[in-house]
């Protein structure tokens, strides 16, 4: 019994895809199926409640022109009948099987949802008969399959129709074979008996013939990639791996088989023998060659497996302390140490002359302590790789034989790069630049956790690296492989705070430079004897004279590490910023002209003061507090917490008005008797407008005056400049506390787990191995790869973009980067096995080198010249080499260099192993089932391998008469 809405909806999807009635197509162009784009699309349906899939599979194809569609006329059949004898198209590399089998460019398949199967006969011919009925009552000239029986098995029956004309497809699968199935009569004899055709002699039937042969045996290439020696540390270089270089290359050969394929594409029936007795099917007189290589599943990839382990450690959960067992930075055999005494040694002067910095002097007090804890056996680094990496790091601790160390210079090789496309590729990936400090110590630490003691000689060098940053810290060195200035936002946050800290260092160590010059300046200089008497009827001037006297010593500091100035200093600015607001009367500016102006950089072109007229100066000005990002994000927090309110917009702008205060006293410093408009006119030129206008004597003169904003009633400006006192930079309380900010770096960098450090590192790793698959890849010259490299590095700036990627995102891109190093190490496989450089001839030197590129870019590469040409004459070399290894025989000297007559000998039956497939093709056009019938296309596909055998025929009737 029928299932009527199976029907139903058979037909309704039909009629939706626009399968009804015929259509006309040009026929297809050789080799059109492996190179053209095949598209699905499908649907769920139902068959007396057994769920079903019916797909659309066909070749993007553009209708054919008018004329051709008013050739067809009556007498033409349907596209998928001529698509049966059409032979541009034979045995297509990459195809669905039904493409394969029947040669079609268009069909539909219904086949059981899941892992369910129609395994009884009476199901499947039920449901043959209604799609049979659905294409008879839409008029559908599109074949219909239903896939029956267990799914691996690819079992296949369908039908299409015609105007008058219907096709069978028909199939059989064996695991044994029968003798006369096993050559090209017995299948002839079977094709004619399944056609059955009334004439009393049959029209010659034309023939496609294909065995493909396996080569396995790589006995006679050795694979040159070899994994590194771990125990080697020589000259830099740590488990033969110079430092600052990532691994590349596979640890076996990417290339497990290759396939040769040899075809006789036309050949008639009678022309050619091939039975159980004798075959003239040689391999080297096949008309066609081609070849596809099988790659390696899952090579091991050095790159890949390094990267891979590092991104392992973001699974970790311990800390340094629990890995590696007592803080490095607790004194041995005590709980806690003194607080007075860690304080005092933050602040006591440098004890070691910069001549004699050294590496191991630096951590050696540090690392005593730790041996007393753990045994040198039991460290994860053994001296000399651990001596041998924090060298590479800081270069410039490592004295030239007894001289002078290696000057720091932090940006001169980065500055020179910075035009480098590869260089510049941290900005996208966010992770630091190809010469830094950050980049170098993660390419080490990943070293380390692959080669040398995993998690906890991560742990174990990172602690160092912590105790060497303290040290430059507290004896004011500065950090090598960083460039000076604020911290560079396009990189990594680690990167950052380690830029922070050097700041830190740069700026502590100006300050100090500026302490000893003055204090030599003032050493130089008695002030005059006082007595606590005269103290309190000194004059302004003498105030200032006595204050020059002062030591920097006086300037302490442990007051929060601010300038603040003692009490005469404070009564100098009291009256400095009286005399400011006393500009009304001639008395007052003469007053405030009596002020010694300081921290003058240079005069301000030939523009003068409003007031007084003297010129105008340009202040030295303490430079804004550098920050890292984290820092700008909490900072932008506080802002948004203020709210909207009256309140929260001053304090806002009160908190964001700092750098502001600090300039304007300065610049009161630099210029007495200046008011607000000489400070716009400097700092914001926009602000202070001047026009041309007529005084009473008729003379044009410029006057000019404060912009609209600048007079707003108790704006910011106008308070900031009446609270503002005339002090220097150098007195001013410090806008960056460089002794409190690096307390914070090194803090954060001394809680930081090895999951952290590996999060905060993985750009660098990934930035590395592109650069390393690129440097490669440029040796190689591979299309395929040069795409999927920037495919890579465009979704990687995507993705690390984001402060916390997802893990499976970043397991993709290491992925990716692992093929593409597969895809390298493959060619140079091919490039050794055919070759390429040792062939002199510069024309078969060009060919080989595109045959092995084709090789990795295309599914199946044609041979030019079939067995005769340079790249057959190798493959064939191949296999006879392969063959006498595998008894035992002697092998060519030298199986790769093609040439001589004698390497063209014919030895069909020992060169080449049985072949493991062999596929026959069989067509012709008779009547059927009557000699009247119309003459239609038949055929019968035939596969043959060591442990299946399928045969599949598409057999065409009239069915106008029977």
């Amino acid at each position: 019994m029928f299932d009527c809405r199976f029907i139903s909806k058979v037909e309704e999807v039909l009629n939706d895809w626009k399968l009804i009635g015929d259509s006309f197509k040009k026929t297809p162009e050789k080799g059109e199926y492996t190179t053209g784009v095949w598209e699905e699309k499908g649907e769920d349906i139902l068959f007396a409640d057994f769920k079903f899939n019916i797909k659309h599979h066909y070749l993007v194809q553009e209708l054919a022109e008018k004329e051709e569609k008013e050739d067809g006329g009556e007498d033409s059949i349907p596209v998928c009948m001529q698509d049966l004898l059409c032979t541009n198209n034979d045995f297509p590399a990459i195809a669905h099987c039904l493409v394969r089998w029947y040669g079609l460019r268009e069909f539909v398949v219904i086949s059981p949802a899941a892992n369910d199967a129609v395994i009884s006969e009476s199901k499947c011919n039920l449901l043959l008969s209604s799609v049979s009925i659905a294409l008879g009552n839409t008029g559908c000239q599109v074949p219909v399959f239903v896939q029956i029986h267990q799914k691996w098995r690819k079992l296949y029956v369908g039908e299409c129709q015609g105007p008058g004309v219907r096709t069978d497809f028909e199939m059989v699968h064996l695991r044994k074979v029968p003798n006369q199935y096993t050559h090209l009569s017995g299948l002839l004899d079977i094709f004619k008996s399944k056609i059955g055709c009334p004439l009393t002699s049959l029209p010659p039937v034309s023939i496609a013939i294909r065995f493909t042969y396996i080569l396995q045996d790589w006995q006679q290439y050795f694979w040159p990639q070899q994994p590194p020696d771990i125990d080697a540390v020589i000259g830099g270089e740590v488990g033969g791996l110079e430092f600052g270089k990532l691994p590349f290359g596979a640890c076996e050969d990417p290339i497990s088989e290759l396939h040769l394929a040899t075809t006789w594409p036309c050949l008639t029936e009678g022309i050619i023998v091939d039975n159980d007795v004798y075959s003239d099917l040689d391999p080297l007189q096949a008309p066609q060659w081609s070849v596809r290589v099988r790659k390696a599943d899952n090579p091991q990839c050095m790159l890949g497996d390094f990267v891979t382990e590092f991104f392992r450690l973001c699974r970790r959960k311990e800390s340094t302390d629990e890995l590696l067992g007592k803080s490095a930075f607790e004194e041995n055999g005590k709980d806690a140490a003194d607080i007075s005494q860690a304080l005092s040694k933050l602040t006591e002067p440098a004890p070691v002359p910069i001549h004699k910095l050294s590496v191991t002097g630096m951590v050696s007090s540090a690392r005593k302590k730790i041996r007393k804890h753990r045994g040198a056996d039991e460290s994860p680094l053994n001296n000399d790789v651990l001596n041998a990496v924090l060298f590479f790091l800081f270069p410039d601790a490592k004295s030239l034989d007894g001289g002078e160390p290696k000057p720091s210079g932090s940006n001169v090789d980065i500055t020179a790069q910075t035009d480098n496309e590869d260089y510049n590729l941290y900005s996208q990936l966010k992770s630091a630049p190809a010469d830094s400090l950050t980049y170098k110590l993660a390419l080490c630490l990943c070293m380390v956790n692959f080669y040398h003691g995993g998690v906890r000689g991560v742990a174990h060098l990172w602690q160092e690296f912590i105790l060497e940053m303290r040290y430059r810290w507290e004896n004011n060195y500065t950090i090598p492989g960083l460039s000076s200035g604020s911290p560079d936002l396009k990189c990594c946050l680690l990167h950052q705070k380690l830029q922070m800290l050097n700041c830190c260092i740069e700026r502590k160590k100006a300050r100090d430079d500026a302490k000893k010059a003055e204090t030599a300046e003032c050493t130089s200089y008695t002030p005059p004897y006082r007595t606590t008497n005269e103290s309190a009827h000194s004059t302004e001037s003498e105030k200032g004279k006595y204050e020059v006297g002062k030591s920097w010593d006086s300037w302490s500091d442990s007051e929060d590490e601010f300038f603040e100035c003692h009490s005469d200093t404070e009564e100098l600015k009291e009256n400095a910023q009286d005399a400011t607001r006393k500009q009304s009367t001639k008395e007052e500016v003469k007053e405030v002209a009596t002020l010694k102006p300081d921290g003058r950089l240079h005069q301000f072109g030939s523009m003068t003061l409003l007031s007084t007229g003297e010129p105008l100066y340009i202040p030295v000005t303490q430079e804004p507090a550098p920050m890292t990002e984290d820092l700008l994000e909490e900072q932008s927090e506080v802002l948004a917490k203020l709210g909207t309110s009256a309140e929260g917009a001053h304090i806002r702008a009160r908190m964001q008005s700092a750098c502001l205060l600090s300039d304007m006293e300065s610049f009161k410093a630099a210029n007495p008797g200046c008011c607000l408009e000489d400070f716009v006119r400097w700092y914001s030129p926009r602000d202070y407008v001047e026009e041309e206008v007529v005084d009473e004597s008729g003379n044009k003169v410029i006057k000019g005056e404060l912009s609209a904003r600048m007079k707003i009633p108790n704006n910011m400006w106008v308070e900031a400049w009446e609270t503002a006192k005339p002090v220097p930079a150098r007195r001013q309380r410090r806008l960056f506390d460089d002794t409190k900010e690096a307390e914070k770096v090194l803090h954060y960098l001394a809680v930081q787990r090895p999951a952290d450090l590996t999060r905060h590192l993985l750009p660098c790793i990934l930035h590395a191995a592109l650069l390393k698959v690129k440097e490669e890849e440029i040796v190689e010259d591979i299309p395929s790869v040069k795409a999927s490299i920037k495919r890579i590095v465009s979704h990687s700036s995507k993705i690390l973009r984001f402060p916390s990627p997802e893990d499976k995102k970043i397991e993709d891109i290491i992925s990716q980067i692992a093929n593409v190093e597969a895809t390298i190490a493959r060619a140079r496989s091919l490039k050794a096995k055919f070759a390429t450089e040792r062939c002199e001839n510069p024309e078969e030197k060009e060919d080989l080198e595109t045959f092995v590129s084709c090789l990795l870019e295309q599914p199946e590469v044609p041979i030019i010249g079939a067995g005769r040409g340079v790249a057959g004459t190798i493959i064939h070399k191949m296999f006879v080499n392969a063959q006498r290894a595998a008894t035992l025989g002697p092998l060519e000297e030298d199986p790769k260099k093609p040439g001589s007559s004698e390497d063209r000998k014919v030895m069909s039956g020992t060169d080449f192993p049985p072949p493991a497939g062999r596929e026959v093709i069989l067509r012709t056009t008779v009547p059927r089932p009557a000699p009247y019938s119309k003459a239609l296309p038949q055929r019968m596909y035939s596969v043959l391998t060591k442990d299946d055998f399928r045969l599949a025929g598409a057999f065409s009737s009239d069915t106008s008469f029977f």
